[in-house]
Parts: C-alpha cells; structure tokens; sequence
C-alpha cells in the first residue's frame, strides 16, 4: 500500500511495470471510509487494494489526489488546512484500467481565539470613510480563513459602520467601532473632526496610455489656507465610456493601492476625493498593439508516448540540442539537434530505469544535464546526471538517490549546484563539480506543505508549495544569513497556488515579479467541467485531456513584503510550465496552447483582458499519441524562436514573424 502525494496529473505506471504490480486490484478499501478532521490537525488515513477474491494486494500501487489548499496525504496521514467538504480521490491500476475510489473529506475549523481589527491609512474626519479588516486566529496562532464578522458603532451619530467594516465620520465626537464574530471581539477607538479640506491638487502627468499600463495615483489634500493635510485619507475611483459602446466590458479598469491601469481602451475620468472635496483627470486609453503571427517551422515528432519536459543547450560542439522527457515512457529521454530550426533532427535516446522522466534540465555553461526519475523498479527513485562532452550523444555520468526516494518531479540546475525535489516533500540541494561523484549538500523543507517546482534567482530559491504557497530561501544570497549549506526561510507568501512558479528580474522597473502557475485538472464545478479523460491518460488515442487554474503575479521585489499585483487567466484552459525573457511571458497553457504575453512595465490586473497576448498557438496532429488534442507542458526561448513540447505530439519549434504595420485606407 502506498499513499502519495496530491499531484494534478497523476502518474500512473508504465505498461510493463501496470501489468507487473497492480493488474490484479479489483476495488479500493479507505479507512476510515469518511474523514472528519480540523483544520491544522492530521490523522491517518489508509487505502487497501484488493484482488477480486478479496485478497490483499502487497504490491498494488495507490495514489491519493485532492484539492492542495484543502488537505494532503502522505505516509499514511492526512493533514487538513482549510475548512469545507471535498473528495479524496484514491487511484490504482486494475486488469482493464484505473480503478479508483472517492473518499469524502469534512474539515472544520477550531475555536476562533482571537480578532485583530485593521485600519486603512488616515485620520477620520467628518465626510471621511476609511475601511476595515478583521483577522482572526485560532489558539494554535494558525489564521481563520474566511471570517465573517458583525460590526457596531457604540455611537452611530458620530461615527457609522456598514457590514463591511467601512466606518465613516458624520460629526466631531468620540465612538467605539466593535467587531465580533463566535463570541469573539476587538474594538478600535475613534474621535472624529471636522474634515479641513477644501481642495485636491492631483499629480497625475499621463494623458494617453496603453490598456495594462499603470498609472500612479498621487494626490495631496489641502486646507482653505493652502496646506497640506497629511493625515486626511483620498479616496479614488473612475468613470469610463468605452470606445464602443454596443460591446462595452465589464470591469474595464482597476484602481488598487494606490495605481491605476485600464482594461480595455476607452476614456476613464480618474476622481479623487476626500470628505466632499473631489478632483478631476480624464485619461485616454488605446489598445495593446502586440499581436503577431507565429509560424510553425520545425518538429521532433513523439507519438508512439506521451512528451513531458524539455531544455535546450548550446553543445560543446558549436551546436545546439535539446533534452525532451518521456511521460509514463518506460524511462527514455530524447536528444535533438535543433541547430537548424526548420530541420530538427532526433540524434540518440537514453534509456534508464523510470516510469516517468517529467523534468529534464541543463546546467547553463552545458556541462551536464539531469533526468528526473519516478517509478523505478526498485522505488529508489533520484536522479540520472548525463555527461554531455558528447552533446549529441550523452553519457550517463552517475546516479544520486540520497534523500530522493520518493520521486524527483523537478529541478533546477546551476553550474555547481543542482536542486532536486523529493516526493513533494522537500529540496535537495547535491554538489555536482565532479559530475561522476556528485554530493549531498543540504535540503529544505517547509512543514505543513507540498513543494512542486522551484527556481533560484539571485542565491534565493522560490518554491511553490501547496498548503503554503511561495515559499522564498536564502540558499546563497546572505541578506537573510542563509548560505547553500544552511537555506534559511526568508518568508512565505500566502497563495492559492502551488504548482509552478518562475521568479524574474524586471529590468525597466527593478521589480521581481513570481509568476506561479495554479495546474488544476479537476474542473468539477465549473460551468465547463471538462472531460473525463482519467480512464485514458497515458495510453494512445483516448479523450483530449483538459485543465483549470491560473498564473498569479506577485510583486515580490521585497521579499519581505510580497504583493498579489495580477494574473493571466483564460477560464477554460490551465497553466502549467512558465518562462519570462525580455518582458515576454512564454506560458505552456496545456489545452490553451503556448501562449506568449508581453509582461512589460509595471503589472496589474488580468494580462488577459489588457490585449497583452503576442500569438498563441494549440498544436494538432492527426498521428499524435491522443489525435488532434493540444496538451502544451513546456516553452522556452530559443535564439530567436519558441520551442515548446506537446503532451501528445512531442517537440515543436516555431517562431515570431515581423510585426506588420496595418494598411490604412
């Protein structure tokens, strides 16, 4: 019995190993049957395979997936993060295909503890508004999610509160603002005076702009003698009349901590207030010219298995290659000469002992390359280091599996060090100089939380762990006293996310932008729940595979003090692999195709509705392993092209034509 790890796309066994381990599972037994558990607790949860004569199946291979916010399953426990009810879903290959069972799981909160009341910035003055958050704890220190509380003025005459928290000052006096919630409560004192501002000189220089550009609100509230009034708060807000008003928007603008951006084009009056003063600026905003075609113009096709990861590499040998994974491929990965990008030539495959090679990198000086294993035959797992002396031809150099045992789904490699996560519990950090000795290092792991990727920019390694979300390590850095021997936590960033992410150094601004990306395949509740394409996943032919979630955009040039800014959201496809150069979004979108973004400038909002998209493409092949079903894992930059891999079809390579200036009449 094995209880792994939630993963989105589970990772079933290669046909000889399904045949050899769990051919005989006729059912799937949980206990409990139900789980009822508390937030932040864990209890043990087990799931038995069973052969049609009712016999236990020692060597029947389980795997355990649920929502990562909600719970996560390992070693035979099961730890709750969030309240709600949702489904746990166990999954072990059977004679004629996947048998699975679900599994309800209840999770409730404990006792509310404490409340703490949060003000927005600036003194309550009569006309004024200034907003209101609650947060609460439980006993443990851990926070209540979703709290709802009951607010009250002790003297509503002075000062009035909506359910919202938004207190407002309607004449000088003192007043008690109470927020309380399962008989918990917190209390902010007020005494409120007549509002000095008479007017509002604004600081606003732009008059035209993009849709997706960011215009900085800046404002000073001033008193009949001239003054400023520094404690008086300024509210902002728009009116907007669109460019067309028979297919007008929703949501066309966004005004957020102090900044602006448009959505789509139109004319937005910008308003600034404070009490009963209110001041002016009318901006225009145009469309994001970037759209460009992109012309496909090499292929290394894969069709006889399912394609995972890839990276290309400048070869010792002056040419260029590019290391392409196998996806429940019996352990082959392949090896392509992309030197000419309009003839891609396959030059060797290595064959090692995996179910699953999802994550294949290169070291940047091209040194060494990395095959990541899942589903060994002896369940050891770790990673195979390739000489790559030979460029076309590598070599294995050596084996590492210390502290890996539990599958390495992926990595990052510099030129001296390589990171590897083992069974989503952790990251190994392995000294690979000498790449036929490579040596163990050191490791982080977070508590409570499933790592999926991580990158390192910088001497931090960001990581994107469910149950935790961005989780940001001094490995080399030293601001925050970590070295690569000992990583030290800088801080976490809480997010409904943990799957991908990809930091990137914004050279205009200064900023560093973490792009994570969601991956969900279970679409159950949406308007367009998809496909049940589980029964076939990672057999030829079959349903057309389909996905959910999103790429977040968090501002984190402060590690200390990271912001949610926006997001590329298209509602009926899933983002997987991410890659920024040169203020370009490379985003495999897996059924929405590659998808390439301008990220340039500041970023705010849904990149999506901003006319931001360069070219998207979904690549269809009658032969694919599933025919005519784009599924993109991965894309990358290349020379002046994109080179992408298709869960279906294998590699493609193609490339951005000129941008034509529009013919006018």
């Amino acid at each position: 019995m094995v209880l792994a790890a939630p993963a989105m796309v589970p990772t079933l066994l290669g046909a000889q190993q399904q045949a050899a381990a769990s051919a005989a599972v006729a059912r799937l037994v949980a206990n409990p049957a139900k789980v009822t558990i508390r937030a932040g607790e864990s209890q043990a949860l087990t799931v038995t395979a069973y052969d049609a004569a009712g016999n236990v199946v020692a060597d029947g291979q389980v795997r355990v997936v649920g929502p990562r916010q909600a719970f996560a399953v390992s070693n035979g426990q099961i730890r709750a993060f969030r309240a709600g009810s949702y489904t746990a879903s166990a999954t072990a290959m059977g004679a004629n295909g996947p048998i699975t069972l679900d599994i309800p799981v209840i999770v409730s909160w404990p006792a509310l503890s404490k409340l703490t009341i949060t003000a927005d910035s600036g003194r309550l003055y009569t006309g004024i508004s200034i907003g209101h958050k609650v947060a609460g704890a439980h006993a443990d220190g851990s926070p209540r999610h979703g709290l709802v509380a009951t607010w009250r003025s002790s003297n509503p005459t002075v000062a009035s509160v909506d359910r919202f928290g938004t207190v407002t000052g309607l004449k000088a006096g003192t007043a008690v603002i109470t927020a309380e919630s399962e008989g918990v409560t917190a209390t902010k004192n007020y005494t409120v005076a007549t509002n000095p501002v008479t007017r509002i000189a604004l600081d606003i220089k732009e008059d035209v702009i993009l849709t997706g550009q960011v215009v900085h609100l800046n404002a000073t509230a001033r008193n009949a003698a001239g003054a400023v009034v520094k404690d008086a708060p300024i509210t902002w807000s728009y009116t907007y009349i669109p460019d067309d008003t028979t297919a007008a928007p929703g949501g066309p603008g966004i005004v957020d901590w102090g900044r602006f951006t448009p959505n789509y084009p139109g004319r937005f009056t910008l308003l600034a207030t404070s009490g009963n003063v209110t001041a002016r600026k009318v901006l225009e905003a145009k469309p994001r010219d970037v759209v460009r075609r992109i012309t496909v113009t090499g292929r290394g096709e894969v069709n006889t298995t399912a394609t995972s990861d890839l990276w290309p590499y400048a070869g010792k040998d002056g040419r260029d290659y590019c290391l392409v994974g196998t996806w429940g491929g019996d352990g082959y990965a392949l090896v392509f000469d992309i030197t000419n990008m309009d003839n891609i030539v396959k030059t060797d495959s290595i064959k090692i002992d995996a179910r699953t090679i999802n994550d294949v990198t290169v070291s940047p000086d091209g040194r060494y390359g990395v095959l990541a294993r899942e589903g060994a035959s002896n369940r050891v797992n770790g990673v195979v280091i390739l000489d790559l002396a030979n460029p076309a031809h590598p070599k294995i150099a050596s084996s590492f599996d210390q502290e890996l045992t539990g599958g390495v789904h992926n990595m990052f490699a510099t030129n001296d060090y390589l990171f590897a996560i083992s069974g989503g519990q952790k990251y190994v950090i392995i000294d690979v100089k000498d790449i036929t000795k490579p040596k163990y290092v050191s490791e982080y792991q977070h508590p409570n939380a499933r790592i999926h990727d991580l990158w390192v920019h910088d001497g931090i390694a960001y990581s994107a762990q469910g149950g935790a979300g961005a989780v940001m390590v001094d490995v080399g850095n030293g601001k925050w006293g970590g070295t690569i021997e000992k990583p030290k936590l800088i801080n976490v960033f809480a997010i409904n996310s943990g799957h991908e992410i990809y930091p990137y150094f914004q050279k205009s601004t200064g900023r560093v932008y973490l792009f994570l990306g969601d991956e969900e395949m279970n679409r159950a509740g949406r308007v367009w729940e998809g496909t049940n394409y589980r029964s076939t996943l990672g057999t030829p032919g079959g349903v057309a595979q389909t996905s959910g979630g999103y790429v977040h955009i968090v501002d984190a040039t402060d590690p200390m003090n990271p912001r949610k800014v926006g997001r590329y959201h298209l509602e009926d496809y899933g983002a997987h692999d991410i890659i920024v150069e040169d203020d370009v979004l490379y985003q495999a979108y897996y059924d929405g195709g590659v998808r390439i973004v301008d990220v340039s400038g500041e970023l705010m909002g849904n990149l999506a509705d901003q006319r931001r998209e360069i070219a998207v493409f979904k690549p269809m092949d009658p032969k694919a392993f599933t025919a005519n079903a784009s599924f993109v894992m991965n894309a990358m930059p290349w020379k002046g092209r994109v080179l992408f891999t298709d869960f279906n079809s294998g590699l493609w390579a193609a490339k951005l034509e000129p941008k034509t200036n529009p013919v006018t009449p």
